[in-house]
């Protein structure tokens, strides 16, 4: 009986002690470049695939399709990004934690003008941007940035996620 249990019991035991040894995926610290429109390096139009390759560490995985609340998602919540990947948008929020190339984040809506140049489209709470790359959005709360979009596609054809 002892023989019987003994490799069983030894089994038990680097079942459990291998399952501890898994690690968990990280990510190099967060980067958004507001000039190249991308977050450590990763576009707006990239590949669930190369998005997942790149940044290893999501948070949240929605398949692009017709059942997909946007068109399909990569979600890092602890750093507030989005991809939303049918629809080629980054979407940086109000808790983001890495650094920008530009600090836009909690900025003047008036003091973008020398940085950015005048918005192609303007709203009451938001303002959209002409980029080299596409299209920049940024959202408004008291007259300061509290979220950024931006995407590879441009004014006419960017279809944003209600």
């Amino acid at each position: 009986m002892k023989k019987i249990l003994l490799p069983c019991f030894c089994l038990i035991i680097a079942l459990s002690t291998n399952a501890q040894l898994k690690v968990k995926a990280e990510c190099d610290p967060f980067y958004v470049d507001i000039l190249n429109g991308t977050v450590n390096t990763v576009k707006p139009n990239h590949t669930p695939g190369e998005i997942q390759q790149k940044l290893p560490c999501s948070s949240g995985y929605e398949e692009e399709g017709a059942a997909a609340k946007c068109g399909g998602s990569i979600s890092f919540k602890g750093q507030d990004i989005v991809f939303y990947t049918q629809r080629n948008i980054i979407e940086i929020g109000s808790k983001f934690k890495g650094k920008m190339s530009i600090p836009l984040l909690g900025a003047s809506r008036t003091k973008l003008f020398p940085l950015l140049g005048s918005p192609q489209l303007k709203d009451d709470n938001w303002e959209a941007f002409q980029t080299a790359y596409g299209i920049l959005i940024l959202y408004y709360t008291a007259g300061k940035v509290n979220r950024i979009l931006m995407s590879s596609e441009n004014a006419t054809t960017i279809q944003l996620c209600q």
